[in-house]
């Protein structure tokens, strides 16, 4: 046992499980990520090779709905992890190992990022067609009660804690009117499956049927534009708009020649993909405040700006979302520049 194991009775626990349950001796577990939420990996080595312990505490997080996707994924073709192992009750699997390549700081090189786009963008499709019902049936459905109660992160987390303000009540009423505006705008797209975090953090480089697709547990049966706009305004990676805009309507009319009944027409196409991305951009908001905050991660909120920038073009680009524009000019600005010289300097 080494002190990281020594002060970490579960770390101790794993270690036990890979030596003597699954039969890899003193092999050192060496910590490969974290994410988000409550898991962590730990890559470890195997026959020359490497795999991935996945430790999601079961008090915390449930691998089943991780295993569950994987299953599916593979069997459309899609290239992800293998179980090799797994310990539902203690919230462990062992992982086949999709490498270090991040798509994130690959997408830095102007001449390597179109290629990496095109295989992330042939990989959606192929999901999507694969995800189409009933072939995601059993997944839980992204609703209206789903739509909204992510949503409610923002006036909680970014609103009300990041910046301080309160929310009266016609703030609250403009907020009700932008939100079912959202929501309508989701409902009313096709569905398919969605992994949700479809993003540079979440690809990775292979050099055999590239992307590695990784963290897919939250799946849902949703809108088809998700992980589209998921992919095209990354919360990490700013495209050109002009870029976004002509694989965006590529995209549209691959899933068009697939059968999927979506808009022909260029501008409702984009406001149904630009709304999307607003929802989503909303509850990412909440979501990098709250790591913040509850969870002690304060990376995230270097992210913000990036994010609310998304947020502010769509909100000015659209009659519908006036009045929350003028809402983030008129009270937002500010007090999120002096929110974050408070908390990150």
């Amino acid at each position: 046992m080494n002190d990281s194991s020594a002060q970490d009775p579960r770390l101790a626990e794993i270690e036990r499980w890979i030596a003597r349950d699954l039969g890899f001796g003193s092999a050192p577990l060496v910590p490969a990520s974290s994410d988000a939420s409550f898991r962590r990996y730990f890559r470890v080595p195997h026959g020359g090779e490497s795999c991935i312990v996945m430790d999601a505490p079961p008090a915390k997080e449930d691998v089943r709905p991780f295993l569950r996707v994987a299953a599916l994924l593979a069997e459309w073709g899609l290239n992800v992890p293998r179980v090799l192992a797994c310990d539902v009750d203690r919230g462990w699997v062992l992982l086949t190992d999709l490498g270090s390549r991040q798509y994130l700081p690959e997408l830095a090189d102007p001449l390597r990022a179109p290629a990496l786009y095109a295989d992330a963008l042939e990989a959606l499709l192929r999901m999507q067609v694969a995800g189409r019902a009933p072939a995601a049936e059993g997944l839980p459905c992204y609703d209206r009660d789903a739509l909204l109660r992510e949503m409610a992160l923002f006036p909680q987390w970014f609103l009300g804690t990041h910046l301080g303000l309160d929310i009266d009540g016609p703030t609250r009423a403009m907020l009700d009117r932008l939100f079912d505006t959202l929501v309508g705008n989701a409902l009313e797209q096709p569905t398919t499956f969605v992994h949700r975090d479809y993003h540079s953090r979440n690809l990775m480089v292979a050099a055999v049927d590239n992307p590695g697709i990784l963290d897919f547990q939250d799946a849902v049966q949703g809108p088809v534009t998700y992980d589209l706009v998921s992919l095209l305004k990354d919360c990490y990676v700013v495209l050109p708009r002009e870029r976004v805009r002509d694989w965006a309507l590529a995209h549209r009319d691959r899933l068009r020649a697939e059968g999927f009944p979506v808009p022909a027409d260029d501008a409702a196409f984009l406001r149904a993909f630009d709304l999307m991305g607003l929802q989503r951009h909303l509850k990412v908001l909440g979501i990098f405040c709250r790591l913040h905050y509850r969870d002690a991660k304060a990376q995230y909120l270097r992210d913000l700006p990036r994010v609310l920038a998304y947020v502010r073009e769509v909100a000015d680009a659209y009659p519908e979302t006036a009045d929350f524009a003028e809402f983030l000019g008129a009270r937002v600005a500010n007090a999120f520049d002096a929110a974050q010289r408070r908390a990150i300097g």
